[in-house]
């Protein structure tokens, strides 16, 4: 077992103490096939919640999105986030040129699944904020990559703002049953399908 190996364990079993972590598959199995996931950000810790929820088989080939900047900017930071979940890497700033959608249409191409949020940016709201444009030129160029809503519950009250100790709260990741683009369907109908087929997974409140 390599380092990294042994690091992924730790972190895994980390966020379930403190979280439980629990994937709740309500609307297909945990499968070995490539998939992009996409959920509600409201937390730093979101991509680590579905990464640890996931079945451990699934994490290799299962790449968060990580903003180059944040996640390089020190050593250890840089060596967690490539040795240990293999981020992807897009930056925040870009000149006109640059596609930012490259680093992910080149992982998709070798046969990694994602995890992505398609809101842009963390959100405290209790609602996503409308879906940016990346996940359906995603779902247009892989239309045979299945795309996996899914609804992180609870996370923001692991971390409240401010605070640098994390809180023992009970997380819940639900993963949905998967979509895919439909013939003729536009840009924006299609963002807000999948937001609505993320909102659906929320736990019901009784």
């Amino acid at each position: 077992m390599t380092r990294a190996d042994a690091m992924g364990l730790l972190l895994a079993f980390i966020a379930r103490l403190i979280t439980g972590a629990q994937g709740h598959w309500k609307g297909c199995p945990p499968k070995a096939e490539q998939r992009i996931y996409f959920a509600n950000h409201q937390s730093h810790l979101d991509w680590v919640l579905i990464w640890a929820a996931l079945p451990l088989e699934l994490r290799a080939t299962t790449r968060p999105i990580a903003a180059k900047d944040y996640w390089t900017a020190s050593p250890f930071k840089h060596w967690i986030t490539r040795e240990v979940f293999n981020a992807v890497y897009v930056a925040r700033q870009r000149t006109d040129d640059q596609d930012p959608l490259e680093p992910l249409v080149e992982a998709l191409k070798n046969g990694d699944s994602l995890v992505i949020f398609p809101e842009g940016t963390r959100s405290n709201a209790a609602e996503p904020k409308a879906f940016k444009s990346g996940l359906y030129h995603l779902a247009e160029q892989f239309p045979d990559v299945p795309l996996v809503p899914a609804w992180i519950d609870n996370v923001q009250r692991v971390m409240p703002k401010g605070e640098v100790v994390p809180v023992p709260v009970l997380c819940t990741v639900t993963f949905g049953a998967p979509l895919q683009l439909q013939p003729g369907e536009d840009k924006r109908a299609f963002l807000d399908r999948a937001r609505a087929a993320v909102l659906a997974q929320r736990p019901v409140v009784n």
